[in-house]
């Protein structure tokens, strides 16, 4: 883990004393939800992973079970989801967006575009493991065209490494005359050197590209692609040259107010506040101070309620008013 997370290891942690704690919040009449919230949110994963055991342990009951039954809601989902590991937490979401009828695409664009190749290997074994089908299949069986292979490009993790000299200007301009230059697009150009180079190597791209074309790539995927690849291609466009600033701009969306009212998204909300709050909160709360003129912190507020809010607010770590 990075040292730009808001979540930190306790200093003198014990998680015997830590699972007592959480059995005396939920035994008798009521449950004590802050004190749960705020001993959950004040451990690092790996500390929670021992007080899971440690409760095991001590009452012979799963932490997790014992919490579902005293929470309800969006509460219980999100300190549920602080339990799971940091990949299986990620599996987990790939495996629900893919769940019954319908696929929620955002999700897997999310996680796909945003993690690095050592994450989503982690993530391929682990899915494989927990639910003895891969990745790879379930996602080929619910998408179709080219946003599925991007998908498919995106699952096996093997991105080049570094820059390739060479290649930044033929990759310019081969993206240039897959697009702009061309009537229709070339969708296989964009979904191979989009789905196969590296971040900094992309990050050159993109800049030849400007000089050749006098577009942002992120304007030109929106002219030459639709629908969910478009979606895509731009989550992996905007991760090459930001992932903390790619994911505060999903975490504004998620809680803007949309003409329609359809209200806040928060499976987005929960799965990135709880999924980045030990790798780059910090980053992600300064780029959205910087992109949309007010605070993660205040925005959070503003659009949600209860011991809800206060378990974002704390995974957020502070305002930057």
């Amino acid at each position: 883990m990075s040292g730009r997370g808001t979540i930190k290891p306790q200093s003198g942690f014990n998680a015997n004393a830590d699972a007592e704690a959480l059995f005396k919040a939920m035994k008798g009449f009521g449950t004590d939800e802050g004190a749960i919230l705020q001993l959950l949110t004040a451990r690092s994963n790996a500390q929670r992973q021992e007080i899971k055991a440690a409760y095991k342990t001590l009452h012979g009951k799963s932490l997790v079970k014992e919490l579902q039954s005293e929470l309800t809601g969006k509460l219980e989902t999100l300190i549920v989801a602080l339990l799971d590991t940091p990949t299986m937490y990620d599996v987990k979401c790939l495996k629900g967006a893919m769940k019954g009828a319908g696929t929620c695409e955002k999700t897997l664009i999310q996680i796909l575009a945003s993690r690095t190749c050592n994450e989503i290997q982690e993530i391929n074994k682990v899915y494989k493991q927990e639910y003895g089908k891969t990745l790879e299949e379930d996602v080929t069986g619910e998408t179709d065209g080219a946003f599925r292979q991007m998908l498919v490009i995106l699952l096996q993790a093997s991105r080049q490494q570094g820059v390739q000299e060479a290649n930044v200007q033929s990759d310019a301009k081969a993206l240039f005359e897959a697009g702009e230059k061309k009537f229709g697009t070339d969708e296989e150009k964009f979904i191979t050197i989009l789905g196969n180079r590296s971040a900094e190597h992309l990050r050159r791209v993109f800049a030849e590209y400007m000089k050749l074309s006098g577009f942002q790539m992120e304007e030109t995927i929106k002219r030459e692609t639709s629908g969910t690849l478009q979606e895509l291609l731009l989550a992996v466009v905007k991760s090459a040259r930001s992932v903390p600033a790619y994911l505060a701009e999903c975490l504004y969306y998620s809680m803007k107010p949309c003409p329609q009212g359809i209200g806040t998204d928060d499976n987005s909300l929960i799965q990135i506040m709880v999924s980045r709050s030990e790798i780059d909160m910090l980053d992600i709360r300064a780029e959205f101070r910087k992109m949309f003129a007010t605070s993660l912190f205040k925005m959070i507020q503003g659009d949600t309620s209860g011991d809800y809010a206060k378990t974002l607010l704390l995974l957020c770590g502070g305002d930057d008013a």
